[in-house]
């Protein structure tokens, strides 16, 4: 059996991507790590050169910036990478940039993966999502946040990514699915304030027309993080590729967690989830089996 690894970056260091941990969390698992480097100048390249490893296969793209409209460039860049994964794998784990796995997740993913191998109903393994917030402290706990999606799909040439490639497709047909066991820590939202606005403000054309873009280029240089309707407190161990980040932590970020900011319908809506379990009217990209 032969997993292979991929991803996309560009703007790693001028964005605060952790990829270079998401890329070290993925590699006890794969057999191969694609990483697709669009062009720039922020030394991103150089970055991902200094992962030093034998499964790294590096190459370079350059991204259409035309295609705005709902992050239709990410997919693209995702499609390109993918058709350059090797023929003979058997499974392709899809990592983004700001996304990493825990250690303690590593042998249960290859032993699903094992097990479903010669089972072609199984299109994908699905993960679970946590969602850090402000800083390490914070999880959001909402319906603001998707729960799960697909990071393991099965190698297909009919495989592709789903608009702004925050999951898959086959053809227009959600993947049938089993769960990975394992989950998937989100970082995307974790970043001083500062950095958090210019992070927003530089990949805001990935998703809004020019006008729209031209507005968020001109508000404040400061994210307000007390714009969130429901949150958690973190107190579990974060993956071990994060522990140097986490300790450069050089902002604070207070936030009331006792404060729940839901109109009628989404408190009836959470209080129905945190006692049954289920979320109501919840999308998914995927059909579970």
């Amino acid at each position: 059996m032969k997993i292979v690894g991929f991803t996309i970056i560009k703007d790693a260091l001028l964005n605060d991507y952790p990829v270079v941990e998401a890329i070290r969390s993925v590699l006890p698992v794969v057999d191969e790590m694609l990483v697709s480097v669009g062009q720039g100048d922020d030394g991103t390249l150089e970055l991902i050169q200094s992962i030093g490893s034998d499964k790294l296969r590096i190459v370079r793209s350059e991204w259409d910036m035309s295609l705005r409209q709902g992050g239709q460039v990410l997919a693209v860049e995702t499609d390109k990478a993918y058709r350059q994964l090797p023929a003979d794998a058997d499974w392709v784990f899809y990592i983004q940039g700001d996304e990493v796995l825990h250690e303690k997740y590593h042998d249960t993913i290859r032993a699903n993966c094992e097990r479903y191998a010669r089972n072609p109903e199984v299109e994908g393994l699905l993960f679970d999502y946590l969602h850090f917030y402000g800083t390490y402290d914070y999880v959001g706990d909402s319906r603001t946040w998707y729960r799960h999606e697909v990071r393991i799909v099965r190698f297909d040439p009919a495989i592709s990514a789903y608009r702004d490639a925050q999951g898959f497709r086959k053809g227009k047909a959600k993947l049938r699915v089993r769960h990975s066991g394992a989950a998937i820590y989100h970082y995307g939202w974790v970043k001083s304030p500062a950095q958090m606005k210019k992070k927003m403000k530089n990949v805001g054309r990935f998703w809004n027309e020019e006008e729209e873009w031209k507005k968020m280029l001109a508000s404040e240089d400061f994210f307000d993080y007390s714009q969130f309707d429901s949150l958690t407190r973190f107190t579990e161990p974060h993956p071990a590729v994060m522990h140097d980040r986490i300790a450069r932590q050089d902002w604070q970020v207070e936030l009331d967690l006792s404060k729940k900011k839901f109109d009628l319908k989404d408190r009836l809506l959470y209080w129905f989830e945190k006692k049954t379990g289920i979320r109501l009217f919840e999308f998914t990209n995927f059909k579970r089996i």
